[in-house]
């Protein structure tokens, strides 16, 4: 079963083909071809997207020194806004129809300092979300 954290049933609605390395995009894709069919159990911690990037070490992203305190703080932000729990299943397209409930939320707080802004604003849907 796919699973994923908090922040990334999010922000995996942006993505734009960028990422840190060529084995880390092409999950990306991977996972993204997953959730049209897949159910998604929510996890605490790292997640199917995790597993393939290059900062995660012992389980922990080591992107600099407070880097996974910081993205669990995320997920748990994440999941207060989007009302769901670690352990629950949800489908892609239940996230799809949630998006636009919190995203004006969650982009004040997170998209402004965020290193993957660039990226994102490349997405249609993060431009439509942003004129709400």
């Amino acid at each position: 079963m796919l699973t994923l954290r908090g922040h990334h049933l999010i922000c995996l609605h942006f993505f734009s083909g960028e990422g840190y390395d060529a084995q880390f995009i092409e999950n990306l894709r991977d996972v993204l071809k997953r959730v049209e069919s897949e159910e998604i159990e929510i996890v605490s911690g790292d997640d199917g997207i995790c597993a393939e990037c290059i900062y995660l070490k012992d389980r922990k992203c080591m992107h600099d020194e407070n880097a996974d305190e910081g993205i669990r703080e995320m997920d748990n932000t994440a999941l207060k806004l989007l009302n769901l729990r670690a352990g629950q299943k949800i489908t892609w397209q239940d996230l799809k129809n949630l998006i636009p409930n919190i995203f004006l939320q969650w982009h004040d707080r997170y998209c402004n300092e965020c290193d993957w802004k660039h990226a994102c604003e490349k997405s249609d849907l993060y431009q439509e979300m942003k004129r709400r």
